[in-house]
């Protein structure tokens, strides 16, 4: 195995941890089988995700995966992308100045026909995201035993531990499901993404900023995002095998790691 090789593996074994799903497949199949449920109460996606994600969401969505959707993001580090892609499909609708979740309750209104969705457009990070999405629930009266979360797959993990510090006393089932996942390869002498379809995905510099950024967020240390640090989110246990894979990244990635704790909150 050459140093890309063992670069790609190594973000393989990051990526696999953070992009959390609890289920193979974003169905009411799935659900029935690992829940005994037919449909979740709620769906929430968030703006962070790629317009991928969107479309999934709202694809299973309108074939019944809950009975709710709320979309969650107000700007962030991801929202001009957003904009632009939006902006783009749809030239008669002005993005500029607008939130994440009112870009993407546009869009997939307008190509799903979903309507009604709960909106939030004040969050700016991944901790307000939780915190204000449990305040639109409160407000709307909604009674919930399960809920779908949907977020950009390198952030899914540190949702999901979010949401168990912030919601742990609601009883409600939570679940997990990476808006997308992907896989570094070598071809030519350089790192890229294996053949897929995801629309917007970001280039392997910034994928690699994203994926390394978290493990540091992640970790319950002092400087970490745990109850043992800024305490913004419940523990989280980091594998072995994760924590080596950063180890032999952070370093030839170090500025990456930087890059991203700077940049992406």
């Amino acid at each position: 195995m050459n140093h890309l090789e063992a670069i790609a593996c190594k973000i393989k074994i990051i990526s696999e941890f953070l992009a959390k799903r609890d289920i193979p497949a974003l169905n009411k199949g799935e659900l029935q089988k690992k829940y005994g449920i037919d449909q979740a109460d709620l769906l929430i996606l968030f703006g962070a995700s790629i317009i991928y994600g969107c479309e999934l969401a709202a694809q299973a969505f309108s074939e019944g995966i809950a009975s709710k959707m709320m979309i969650v993001g107000g700007e962030g580090h991801t929202t001009d992308t957003l904009r632009y892609i939006i902006h783009k499909r749809c030239p008669e609708f002005e993005t500029k100045g607008k939130a994440e979740s009112d870009i993407i309750a546009y869009y997939i209104g307008k190509k799903y026909g979903i309507k009604g969705c709960l909106i939030e457009r004040e969050s700016t990070n991944c901790g307000n995201n939780v915190s204000n999405a449990l305040k639109v629930v409160e407000e709307s009266g909604l009674k919930l035993q399960s809920v779908i979360i949907m977020q950009d797959s390198s952030m899914q993990l540190r949702m999901d531990a979010g949401f168990r510090k912030i919601w742990d006393h609601k009883n409600i089932e939570l679940i997990n499901f990476a808006s997308y996942r992907v896989k570094l390869v070598v071809k030519q002498d350089e790192l890229c993404f294996e053949d897929n379809n995801i629309e917007g995905l970001w280039d392997v510099e910034r994928f690699i900023n994203l994926q390394m950024g978290e493990i540091p967020r992640l970790a319950d240390t002092g400087e970490g995002y745990g109850p043992n640090g800024k305490n913004y989110i419940a523990h989280v246990d980091i594998p072995v095998e994760v924590q080596g894979a950063f180890d032999y990244l952070q370093k030839h990635y170090s500025a990456s790691i930087r890059e991203a704790n700077e940049k992406y909150k």
